[in-house]
């Protein structure tokens, strides 16, 4: 029998416990949980969890969101994306277009939609217009995308692909030299889509303790709970916390259409720069609904920081849980939700967002005078 909520936090809270655990938790969704739950200050003040690389939104090149917008300003065509994309910023003058957003106030046809049905749906209803999909997202949205892609769209339907894969970027991590972790919580609809296969890298390469959760209470606290015991064993071990729903070997249904329509290549992460197979782009077979073939490349290298954080934001730090979203230069003063400098603050995903909306609204320095 699973245990609940209180129980589990009493065995924690029983665990003969170091000064200090440091347990990343990588999906966004898991730390709105966490942070919406209150659950750092119902932990004991030994334990820190610390957000991770889990935001699409945060992550998608710079680069990617300009041509977006270039597209969207300069061709005869309408641009559709998730709603988070549109008020992610790039590195352009202030008197420049500098967010999807922007470049719907000044007419262009930029629609917000929530699915990938939608977007073939707008496609089908405007035969004689050329609709492009922005889709940035990692695996759990890319799926879908490719399951729209492999079951057919219509001849007006472009992709403008920007999706990620989630393990490497901790790959990365464990890989720098610079692990600022002890144990990991590893994204449950991921595990959903993917398997939890993914994630055994993390134990049987790097000895760091790791589980699976789902978003309600009960598996993060189980997860937390299981890597504690693990660390307190020496033993670690890949713990599935989240079994209703990940399963071995994953979605094969969503395995198959990655698989059919994507492939793994190199990418770039905002900030952070190129991991290796850590994106998705688009097989051949599709290149005739390819934006990045059959639209034009607006790419400017001589803009100012392209591809970079805006100047003072500290975005990729806190993505890679190298600082905690209160510890960025501009968090809570240039950078809020209604002035948003990085993207971070902009996703529901994004930890900067996620903590001033649960509350925390000035940096630690400013809180501490």
């Amino acid at each position: 029998m699973s245990l609940g909520a209180a129980e589990l936090l009493e065995r924690i809270r029983a665990l003969d416990l170091p000064e200090k655990v440091r347990i990343m938790n990588v999906c966004g969704g898991h730390e709105r949980s966490i942070t919406q739950a209150g659950l750092r200050n119902a932990l004991p003040p030994a334990i820190e969890l610390i957000p991770g690389p889990g935001c699409p939104v945060c992550v998608c090149p710079e680069e990617d969101v300009y041509q977006a917008i270039q597209l969207a300003m300069n061709e005869d065509l309408t641009l559709a994306t998730f709603g988070d994309m549109l008020r992610v910023p790039v590195n352009v003058r202030k008197t420049e277009v500098r967010s999807l957003e922007q470049a719907k106030a000044a007419g262009a046809d930029v629609v917000p939609v929530a699915s990938p049905q939608e977007v073939v749906a707008l496609a089908r209803a405007n035969p004689d217009r050329r609709v492009v999909f922005f889709a940035a997202g990692f695996e759990t949205t890319t799926a879908p995308v490719a399951a729209m892609m492999a079951q057919g769209v219509p001849d007006n339907l472009l992709l403008l692909l920007s999706g990620r894969l989630t393990w490497p970027a901790v790959s990365m991590l464990l890989n720098s030299g610079e692990v600022g972790f002890d144990a990991l919580i590893a994204p449950g609809h991921v595990g959903t889509v993917m398997g939890p296969e993914e994630w055994e890298f993390v134990v049987e390469e790097h000895n760091v303790p790791a589980a699976i959760a789902g978003f309600d209470s009960d598996s993060l606290l189980a997860a937390i709970y299981s890597v504690l015991r693990q660390l307190q064993s020496g033993k670690p071990a890949l713990d599935n916390c989240y079994t209703r729903v990940v399963q071995p070997g994953g979605n094969p249904t969503a395995r198959r259409f990655l698989s059919q329509v994507m492939e793994v290549t190199d990418a770039t992460w905002r900030g952070i720069g190129t991991i290796p197979a850590s994106g998705f782009s688009l097989r051949d077979v599709y290149a005739a609904h390819d934006a990045r073939k059959l639209l034009p490349d607006y790419g400017d290298a001589a803009r100012r920081r392209v591809g970079e954080m805006p100047a003072g934001c500290d975005c990729a730090q806190v993505v890679l849980g190298r600082i905690y979203p209160d510890q960025c230069r501009i968090f809570g003063a240039a950078c809020t939700p209604r002035t948003p400098v990085g993207p971070c603050m902009v996703s529901d995903e994004g930890a900067c967002r996620i903590w001033w909306s649960s509350g925390k609204r000035t940096r630690v320095e400013q809180a501490a005078e």
